[in-house]
């Protein structure tokens, strides 16, 4: 796994393990979008609104949070599809799960 010392806490067990089924936790640049809702077909996440207002695909989504761009996400993947969790941090409002859907 590649956290990059990106100085997260954890702040307990459930999220030490939430936090351990990420592959990294990139280095998030200063000016980084954060990820205000999610866009769905059929149930299934397909892309992200950022707090810019753009409407980016979930590997758009992907490629920004790798380079920085978009803060407080981790990489993950399922079999051969990578894609965005939030950072653990013991709270449940920030989470992508409870984000609006557009």
């Amino acid at each position: 796994m590649d956290f990059n010392n990106n100085n997260v806490e954890i702040p307990n067990l459930g999220s030490a393990l939430a936090i351990n089924a990420l592959d990294s936790i990139p280095n998030t640049k200063p000016d980084a979008k954060q990820i205000v809702a999610l866009v769905k077909k059929s149930g299934r996440i397909t892309g992200y609104q950022l707090s810019d207002g753009n409407i980016v695909s979930k590997e758009q989504g992907v490629a920004l949070a790798k380079s920085g761009d978009i803060a407080g996400v981790g990489i993950a993947h399922r079999k051969d599809t990578e894609y965005l969790k939030s950072i653990p941090d013991g709270t449940d409002d920030n989470n992508l799960s409870n984000l609006p859907t557009v």
